[in-house]
């Protein structure tokens, strides 16, 4: 049986307002704000290699309001890759993804961990096949980034965010 009055169960599972509408996320636009590739060692480093080079990967998550909107956000997912063999680079390529996000009738203190989880979480497929094909245009096999934990990322920020606070409140005279 369907429902039939445009109301969405509740968590007490009737059908009944709850009065507070219901949170929204939305993808407003993606971008490529920086897309770098260097193979300084080319066309050597595309030789045949006996083993695999180190993979160095960063990632780094930022969000800001566009323009005082009280809605719209831009969030920036960098990542930088870099590949080499002892002190030799065989490659390195940067990406910064953006996307902006219009996140409706979200409690504040759910705003933040949408921003840093859940968006860069949605930009992350996008920003990988980028890194892929810029790789495998660079004459290299195509790098495929493991998919990545934005909720540990989150946590481990928040966690070196107080301590930093503990830091200086303690280094601070009394």
């Amino acid at each position: 049986m369907s429902d039939t009055t445009g109301q969405a169960p509740n968590a007490n599972g009737n059908g009944a307002q709850t009065g507070e509408a219901q949170p929204q996320l939305n993808i407003l636009t993606q971008y490529v704000r920086d897309l770098s590739f260097e193979s300084p060692q080319a066309p050597g480093a595309l030789r045949n290699r006996q083993q695999a080079p180190g993979i160095n990967i960063g990632v780094n998550v930022t969000a800001n309001q566009v323009d005082g909107s009280q809605t719209d956000f831009d969030v920036r997912l960098k990542l930088d890759a870099k590949a080499g063999e002892g002190d030799q680079t065989l490659f390195h390529a940067e990406l910064e993804y953006g996307g902006v996000f219009r996140l409706q009738n979200f409690k504040e203190e759910h705003r933040v961990p949408v921003l840093f989880i859940e968006c860069p979480r949605l930009l992350f497929p996008f920003a990988r096949q980028i890194i892929s094909d810029v790789t495998r245009n660079g004459g290299f096999p195509p790098l495929m980034i493991d998919p990545i934990d934005f909720a540990q990322l989150f946590q481990q920020r928040v966690a070196e965010e107080r301590a930093r606070q503990q830091v200086q409140q303690t280094s601070q005279p009394s």
